[in-house]
């Protein structure tokens, strides 16, 4: 019996040396410290939103279907509170749990503290004048209150300085932290908790200084603040290649590339498009809570779950439907049966792993193009009007078809067209369903045949 076999397809991919290279630079993206820690500080407070969109359902659809009139605007308090406590103040729940998250992941000793500091130096740079209007004349004429926030500096626009100011503050707070000149020993008979507080006291000192000279210096000379530096300079560029329909889909593509090889996508779209979406998903919660006339953003947490990952990444909702209904092969239809129940809940590592779609070839083609597919497919769908912007943030584990009803408030339209992607999906993913099944078939029988001589 001969001991040299021949390579499978899978196994040609796997060991291919650009494949090699592309995934080990894929890691070690993936798992650079800043963006590992922004995706666990979004991954802590997201139940905060998810809740803040269950308030904006019911204040503008469950609620308006039950009450009018004075009964209506006193239960929309309801829905209201629960907005002032996630969405208006998300970026000062942002810094904080940044703030904590790298200096978590980064193994310093006291990551409340730098949590504290996040949000202490964040208040340092946020404006505290808001200015405030009158039409009730002929002339307009705005008045300048001090000593207040706006919910537009603490809410979803602040976001972006907020991730900002967590990562730099942080930063420099566990560099100066880490000088022994700089701490402060109260000996060993004092309570833990404040000995660790004292410990850190003057690099606190010196990074809130930092802070408040850059605070001064811009008010000062350029009549300006760093939040709104940091929106108009570095937010809304950033926000607006990543969430535009082309650099959605580059990002989503490699990110769905790279599952292929066994990395999982949250690796590119975790950190480079999730915080995004986010802010997207939280300024369309607002303006739809303030009955705004416009929604402003097509492309949103929301938007991803119901037209780009359906079923989990690479739409294979779709390509558990397919094996079920058009597959001969027995092992295909165990798969899928036990995927499909997970992938309702739009969980498919069983089928990514289990059919697999991680180096084979002729699923990796459906898996890698088909999202970006559904995603244009949705993204015109919504841009030309046929369909609701989404206002609601539901869990990613929405089943599908409820999800669009959900998230747009009630827009039966959304559900019909996510139905319509599913079933185009089937039809995309199943040339590539037979292929692979006779690829694995012949490399089956060659094995057979190589064991017997």
């Amino acid at each position: 019996m001969s001991q040299n076999k021949p390579m499978t397809t899978s196994e040609k991919l796997e060991n291919s040396g650009f494949i090699a290279k592309f995934t080990e630079i894929s890691v070690k993206v993936g798992n650079w410290v800043y963006l590992r820690s922004l995706r666990d500080a979004f991954a802590i407070i997201l139940p905060v939103f998810i809740i803040a969109g269950l308030g904006v359902l019911f204040n503008n659809t469950v609620f308006t279907w039950l009450f009018h009139g004075d009964t209506l605007t006193k239960v929309q308090v309801f829905g209201n509170a629960i907005t002032n406590g996630s969405l208006n103040v998300a970026g000062l729940l942002v810094a904080p749990m940044i703030g904590y998250t790298l200096a978590k992941n980064k193994n310093f000793n006291n990551p409340i503290a730098a949590a504290a500091m996040s949000l202490a130096c964040l208040m340092i740079l946020m404006p505290g004048n808001v200015q405030l209007g009158t039409v009730a004349s002929a002339g307009a004429k705005m008045a300048t209150v001090t000593g207040g926030l706006s919910y537009l500096n603490t809410g979803t626009q602040g976001m972006f300085g907020g991730i900002i100011v967590g990562l730099v503050a942080t930063s420099i707070f566990m560099k100066l932290a880490s000088f022994k000149h700089l701490q402060i020993h109260l000996g060993d008979n004092i309570p833990p908790a404040v000995g660790a507080s004292f410990s850190v006291l003057l690099p606190a000192l010196i990074l809130m200084s930092i802070f408040a000279v850059i605070a001064a210096l811009l008010q000062g000379f350029f009549n300006t603040d760093l939040i709104n530096l940091i929106k108009t300079w570095i937010q809304e560029p950033l926000r607006g290649f990543n969430t535009n329909i082309v650099g959605f889909c580059v990002i989503y593509t490699v990110a769905n590339f790279l599952f292929t090889l066994g990395i999982h996508q949250t690796v590119i779209s975790g950190t480079l498009m999730d915080p995004l979406v986010l802010v997207n998903m939280n300024q369309n919660m607002t303006a739809y809570a303030h009955h705004a006339a416009h929604i402003p953003n097509i492309i949103t947490t929301s938007f991803v779950s119901n037209y780009t990952l359906i079923g989990g990444s690479g739409g294979t909702i779709s390509l558990i439907i397919a094996i079920l209904i058009f597959s001969k092969i027995k092992s295909s239809k165990q798969v899928a049966s036990l995927s499909l129940a997970p992938g309702l809940f739009n969980i498919n590592e069983p089928m990514i792993f289990g059919f697999p779609i991680v180096f084979n070839l002729p699923m990796m083609i459906p898996f890698v193009l088909f999202p970006t597919i559904s995603s244009i497919i949705g993204y015109t769908a919504t841009a030309l009007g046929w369909v609701s912007r989404t206002v609601v943030l539901v869990p990613w584990t929405t089943p599908p078809l409820i999800g669009p009803y959900l998230s747009t408030a009630g827009d039966w339209r959304s559900v019909i067209l996510q139905a319509l992607i599913i079933g185009l999906g089937v039809l995309f993913y199943l040339p590539f369903m037979k292929i692979s099944e006779r690829v694995a078939s012949v490399e089956a029988s060659e094995e057979l045949t190589q064991d017997d001589k």
